[in-house]
């Protein structure tokens, strides 16, 4: 029973709910279609993974350790064909599919490490501190990253004694199925994981589900926030959000302009901006901004978008969809209306297609501007007077999930880490970058103040503190008034 629930198969999705169907965002071309799974498949996949959590819980920390360590030679040894799966569904070149599918693999000794820190078992004469899973977890993945994210959820997850319930973006359901099939293919027990397919429905019969015990969800604030609303009033279940952010990535008193050419469209264009680490704003001095405009321009045209198997290798591909490229259109081309100057446009490069070419935007003459996600390659410029105004303008934001500075003087460096509100600020290396060996997660709309990352053990177990004698002993101390 729980086998087919887990879809994997040659038959990988056996759902009987309504069609959904999976376009290529290279192409516009649908490559093939799936049924979603109904509510009552749903119910069943639950039910199997609960049945199986007494069992997987039951298991020692070694024997789930050495499990997820045969589970990650098992991506090493697919790495090639998991790497084309995320390419054809996603559009991600191939340098970058293989740079996720290696995260894949350094999650699982990460994981090890870091519930051995932050799960570390102590005692303290007859006091004894011990964690315990919580339960049944349902962890919801995005498209832009489909397999690292939510194994960066499911390894700490079963690691910690916990059974999961994955539901993938119904953009990505064939490279998300990976990792299921890897770990039933390395020996964990038949219910422990289970994959359900579909759209915002099923993610809501999931959240609404009253055995579900945890939920990791990484998308956008929109969804993010109506997960919060949903299970505000349950405060049992635990819920760990990754959200996005409206990134600022500051420059200040930099000689090097080639290299901060560079490191500016690194930090906000790769995964064609698809990532919620991406560099949203650059912010900089009105003489930098003179200064940096010709090559940041020129290296932004000459930026290699393309899909994944064109020749030469391209540095970015697609957003997910055609639709959300007019999206994007759109967006810039409002800006425009209120006054913002285009340094170089975003352009599409193939009709019904998301293959765009970046574009940069300068919109310190906006006169309101919208305090928005635009998840792709398009970057606004604003220009300040100081660097005061440089830390106002950084953190005039709902959001807190990453913020950089580009700067010699760490003086400012100093400065900018005591002032601004992220989760995640780095000086003088491209903003998506991130630490596996480090917290990731971002506050206020950003998130919860449960980071993923090596922290993600903190959401996956709950601490059990116990008094503990052997034998039974009469107090010590007898209180007041106890015996007459």
């Amino acid at each position: 029973m729980s086998e087919s629930l887990s879809f994997l198969s040659d038959q990988w999705t056996r759902g009987s709910g309504e069609r959904i169907s999976v376009v290529s965002p290279y192409d516009g071309v649908e490559q093939y279609q799936f049924r979603a799974n109904t509510a009552e498949e749903i119910e069943l996949a639950v039910q199997s993974a609960a049945m199986a959590l007494p069992s997987w819980s039951g298991q020692s920390l070694e024997q789930r350790t050495k499990l997820l360590e045969a589970y990650a030679e098992l991506i090493r040894q697919h790495a090639e064909s998991i790497a084309q799966t995320l390419s054809q569904e996603v559009g991600k070149p191939h340098w970058e599919a293989l740079t996720e599918v290696n995260a894949m693999v350094g999650k699982v000794a990460l994981s090890v490490q870091a519930h051995s820190q932050r799960c570390a078992v102590s005692t303290r004469g007859n006091a004894h501190t011990r964690f315990k899973p919580h339960g049944v977890m349902a962890v919801l993945g995005p498209y832009n990253f489909p397999c690292h994210l939510p194994n960066g959820h499911i390894v700490p997850a079963l690691l910690a004694g916990n059974t999961v319930v994955f539901k993938p973006s119904e953009f990505t359901p064939r490279s998300s199925a990976w990792i299921p099939r890897l770990l039933l293919e390395a020996g964990l027990p038949a219910g422990a994981i289970q994959l359900v397919q579909g759209a915002r429905a099923t993610g809501e019969a999931l959240v609404r589900h009253q055995r579900i015990d945890g939920l990791a969800f990484t998308g956008s604030v929109t969804t993010g926030e109506s997960i919060a609303r949903q299970v505000a009033a349950t405060p049992g279940k635990i819920v760990a959000l990754e959200l996005g952010g409206n990134n600022p990535l500051v420059l200040w008193d930099v000689k090097d302009l080639h290299a901060a050419v560079l490191t500016i469209l690194q930090s906000a264009f790769v995964t064609a901006g698809q990532r919620c680490t991406c560099a949203r704003r650059l912010i900089l001095s009105h003489a930098d901004a003179k200064r940096l405009r010709p090559e940041l321009v020129q290296r932004c045209a000459r930026i290699r978008v393309g899909a994944p198997h064109d020749k030469p290798e391209p540095f970015c591909g697609p957003v997910i969809r055609p639709a959300v490229a007019r999206e994007l259109l759109a967006a810039q081309e409002a800006l425009v209306r209120q006054g913002a100057e285009p340094w170089h446009e975003l352009r599409l490069l193939r009709p019904d297609t998301g293959l765009l070419q970046p574009g940069i935007l300068d919109v310190t003459a906006v006169p309101t501007r919208e305090d928005r996600e635009f998840f792709g390659p398009l970057l606004q410029v604003i220009r300040v007077d100081s660097f005061e105004a440089a830390l106002e303008e950084a953190n005039r934001t709902q959001f807190g999930l990453a913020a950089g500075l580009l700067s010699d003087d760490s003086e400012c460096y100093e400065r900018f880490y005591r002032d601004i509100r992220a989760g995640v600020v780095n000086w003088n290396v491209p903003l998506p970058g991130a630490s596996g060996a480090a917290p990731f997660g971002g506050i206020a709309r950003s998130g919860n103040f449960r980071p993923s990352g090596f922290f993600a053990a903190d959401y996956c177990s709950y601490p059990v503190a116990s008094m503990e004698e052997p034998t039974l002993q009469m107090p010590e101390t007898p209180l007041p008034g106890l015996w007459t």
